[in-house]
């Protein structure tokens, strides 16, 4: 927020008469720093002159950093939504994942419709939001000129956006956060996605006042609720031990060089992004014979896939430290028999990459990586498409159609589960899934199963144990229903 003040003092016009030319030159302090502005007429002084006089004679406050009064310093400084918005995309990409790039773009393009000033002359919807999304929000791509169609619709879009101090009205906030609760076809957008980009544009908003455009953050006087929403997994979604082994299964028959993936996802309740960044050097499987058959998993990272557009190489793989870890964080995570054992089969039969990954692209009927994608990782369509027909294959009809295991990501889900109602406890579960116990409790709340049972036989022992003695001891006062 600026400073303003109102200890403000104007000095008269100062003509000074050089050798080619005469300049007028307006003097004034506001708080005791002295401002000068020339000018090339007498006339233009005195009208900046007049101005400065009638803003002061009015009462006006003046802005102590540039001298003006306030309403012509906000003139001054005036700043449209979709020059400010690639502003905010400038500051937060170089320290932003490619993930959290889409996701700014992609809630800055949908703000952006609620804050057009006119819709006269504009571009089509697809064609303007794809222009938006792929060139105005993106500071690689805003390094290159535009093709024909989005340069087009960029220039209508920066010169169409309200102006940034227009968020200061309710209604335009209001409209703003409207926006972001529909999706394209006009439908209700999930709460959670609601609340991603609420959070971003109340970024973009809170770097306004940062850079003094705003005074606050106009959301915080918008009586707007975000839809709740429920961290809590469905356990629906959980399958038992029984389907995730006929899953499993179905995987190695339809693609058996991801058998390994799935399982890492299942046993050891790994993130897909952690288990496509395991090496052969992350392994530590002990001996066959040996007396322990339990090994373990160092996982050193994430492998993210976020398109070329969003990534610093141009590469649509971005390998990224553990999720709210330090860069160099590692997680040990055990890894049981059954899982020992798949591990061993998938080396023995397709080895590894030529970096060492486990699962890479490969081609051919024995599964060999493919030429030159040294660093490259099995695509998320690839694994997606194979995990789709293994449900198909493995699950009844009803199964299918329903949430059951419906996303890889939910084998991580019963893994955690199945470990908390193992009786594994809480504290050791989060350390093994990355997670604090806190967020582990309230995600999997719904998924601990025989809380209830336990807790009835400890009512019906309670009940029985009373109804079993011998009554009331006579040395002690009756209590009845309203006495003491």
């Amino acid at each position: 927020m600026t400073r303003q003040s109102y200890a403000v003092r104007i000095w008269a016009i100062r003509k000074y008469k050089g050798a080619r030319k005469t300049t007028y030159t307006v003097r004034w302090a506001v708080e005791g720093n002295e401002f000068p502005k020339t000018f090339a007429t007498k006339k233009l002084a005195e009208s900046f002159h007049a101005q400065l006089t009638t803003a002061a004679r009015e009462g006006e406050p003046f802005d102590v950093e540039s001298g003006l009064p306030v309403s012509m310093a906000r003139e001054l400084n005036k700043r449209s939504w979709y020059e400010h918005a690639c502003g905010f995309v400038d500051m937060k990409w170089p320290r932003a994942s490619g993930r959290h790039r889409k996701s700014i773009a992609e809630a800055l393009a949908t703000v952006s419709f609620a804050l057009f000033s006119t819709t006269r002359g504009m571009p089509d919807r697809a064609e303007l939001r794809r222009a938006l999304y792929t060139w105005s929000f993106n500071t690689a791509a805003r390094a290159s000129d535009p093709e024909q169609a989005v340069s087009r619709a960029v220039r209508w879009a920066a010169a169409n956006t309200v102006d940034i101090a227009d968020m200061k009205d309710p209604v335009v906030t209001r409209r703003a956060l409207d926006a972001l609760a529909v999706t394209l076809d006009g439908k209700p957008a999930a709460p959670t996605t609601i609340a991603r980009k609420r959070a971003v544009l109340y970024g973009a908003l809170r770097y306004a006042v940062e850079l003094g455009y705003l005074d606050a953050n106009p959301i915080d006087r918008v009586q707007w609720k975000v839809p709740k929403t429920t961290e809590e997994v469905d356990r629906r979604v959980v399958v038992n031990p029984a389907q995730a082994r006929r899953l499993l299964a179905a995987v190695r028959e339809e693609a058996p060089e991801l058998e390994a993936l799935f399982a890492c996802m299942y046993y050891a309740a790994l993130r897909p992004a952690e288990a496509l960044h395991l090496r052969e050097s992350d392994l530590f499987l002990p001996n066959e014979d040996g007396a322990d058959p339990w090994g373990e998993l160092l996982l050193t990272g994430s492998t993210q896939h976020v398109g070329a557009a969003w990534a610093d190489d141009g590469s649509a793989r971005q390998d990224r430290a553990l999720k709210h870890r330090a860069a160099n964080a590692t997680r040990p995570v055990p890894a049981c028999p059954d899982l020992v054992r798949v591990l061993r089969r998938h080396l023995a039969e397709f080895g590894t990459g030529p970096d060492g990954r486990l699962f890479v692209p490969r081609v051919g009927k024995f599964g060999r990586p493919v030429a030159g994608a040294s660093s490259a990782s099995v695509s998320v369509s690839t694994y997606t498409r194979v995990w789709r027909a293994a449900r198909k294959a493995a699950l009844t009809p009803a199964e299918f159609a329903s949430p059951l295991a419906r996303r890889p990501y939910d084998l991580r889900h019963a893994a955690v589960s199945l470990q908390l109602n193992a009786g594994v406890p809480a504290t050791q579960v989060a350390e093994w899934a990355g997670h604090s116990v806190a967020v582990l409790l309230k995600v999997y709340a719904a998924c601990l199963y025989g809380q209830e049972d336990a807790a009835r036989r400890r009512i019906v022992a309670a009940l029985s144990s009373s109804s079993e003695s011998e009554g009331p001891d006579e040395t002690s006062p009756r209590i009845r229903h309203g006495q003491p």
